[in-house]
């Protein structure tokens, strides 16, 4: 079996993206949005094919329906040379799919979660998993299926010597329990927003979560949009600055962060420049519609980088 510097096990969906809706939209009315968009969406398919877009071979496995938008999205992923041999086909339930209105600085989220929530643990090829060097989950929330066994499943990862890191994102619930704190002693970089920060260790102030995340996790990596990003190691803070773009669509921002972050990352860079090549990475992504549309032109994101990196570069 090839050897992968990342396998992932996690969702895939299409994001279905309208531009331009007010804000407060009432019912019964024919609203009309000025722009639309269907890009790859889901934050561990975003993270897959960006990627393997900047170079870092990649497993992922994941459920998908039977039906064009499952194809359409794997198509997408394909396309970046993921290995997708383990991927799993259910009938019966439909692909996820997630409607996005963005407001300008706020936006709508709205998510049928279709085959994201069958993911079963039994799906999961362990061996296929663990011939990588590092182990990624996104959206646990989302994972109802194989939510009780994440856990077990980031401490074999660990067994086998691989490391980890984990995307919560959001909870729908809002409850941010579940297999979360179970989870967290497995894994050695953990990818928060501000918002996520605050929630998952239970403070309103980000110092304070930081502190007590950065008492359970070796790494935490906070995204902070405009205000760049932060990273606290062996209590030790470290910054980066935002990289200044024409911003178009923030939408997987995040997620292109974690790809920029990780694939420095894995190369065994510093951990300044994971930060500046993550926010590198998430701000090329602003550029275009959705989270994977800009890393779509290869051509244009080698351009942008080798522009950008001697900038960022510590």
């Amino acid at each position: 079996m090839a050897k992968l510097d990342i396998s992932i096990a996690g969702e895939i969906n299409l994001d279905l993206i309208l531009y331009g809706l007010p804000q407060v939209m009432p019912t019964e009315r024919e609203l009309l949005a000025t722009r639309f968009s269907i890009t790859l969406g889901s934050s561990s398919a975003i993270l897959a094919h960006n990627l393997a877009v900047l170079g870092s071979k990649v497993g992922f496995i994941t459920k998908v329906g039977d039906d064009a938008l499952g194809g359409i999205a794997l198509d997408r992923l394909a396309e970046t040379g993921v290995e997708l041999s383990r991927v799993v086909r259910a009938r019966g339930t439909g692909s996820g799919v997630t409607v996005i209105l963005p407001h300008e600085q706020e936006r709508h989220i709205l998510t049928f979660p279709g085959t994201i929530s069958e993911l079963r643990f039994e799906d999961l090829d362990l061996e296929y998993l663990v011939s990588a060097r590092h182990f990624h989950m996104s959206s646990i929330f989302l994972h109802r299926a194989l939510s009780e066994r994440i856990p077990e499943l980031f401490q074999f990862m660990k067994s086998k010597g691989l490391s980890t890191s984990l995307d919560t994102n959001d909870d729908p619930d809002d409850r941010w329990a579940g297999p979360l704190k179970e989870t967290l002693p497995f894994v050695d970089v953990l990818f928060p927003n501000e918002r996520e920060a605050k929630k998952i260790a239970q403070t309103s102030s980000l110092d304070g979560a930081i502190s007590r995340l950065a008492e359970r996790v070796p790494l935490v990596v906070v995204k902070l949009g405009e205000k760049g990003a932060l990273a606290v190691k062996n209590l030790e803070r470290i910054t980066a600055p935002p990289v200044k773009v024409d911003m178009q669509d923030p939408v997987g921002a995040g997620d292109s962060f974690d790809a920029g972050f990780l694939h420095q990352y894995l190369k065994g860079a510093s951990l300044q420049t994971c930060l500046a090549y993550g926010n590198l990475a998430g701000a090329f992504s602003t550029t275009q519609p959705g989270g994977t549309e800009a890393f779509r032109d290869r051509a244009e994101q080698q351009r942008f980088f080798a522009a950008a990196s001697s900038e960022v570069a510590p």
